[in-house]
């Protein structure tokens, strides 16, 4: 079952990229364990972060489509939710 307020193709659209970084981090795991070069593993490394910064933009795209669309953004207090999640993002 999926967050309630997101729709469930973006459900599962999430839910396939997360396998994927799920099968990247596993293969990394082999790749230290045959003892593969720096190099190599760095670059699956970047190309992890890629596919996780792509999931948490498309996530907080559609919390703040949610928002925008809600008008929730009357309140200050979710404003500053936004922000705070934003933030975070970014750090």
């Amino acid at each position: 079952m999926g967050a309630p307020d997101l729709d469930p193709k973006l459900v599962k659209d999430l839910s396939n990229r997360l396998k994927r970084v799920e099968g990247q981090a596993r293969g990394l795991q082999k790749m230290l364990e045959e003892g593969r070069s720096c190099e190599e593993i760095l670059t699956q490394l970047s190309a992890m972060r890629s596919a996780i910064g792509t999931i948490a933009t498309m996530l907080l795209v559609e919390n703040l489509q949610s928002c925008f669309l809600q008008g929730d953004f009357e309140s200050n207090e979710a404003l500053a939710r936004a922000k705070k999640l934003f933030a975070g993002f970014i750090r």
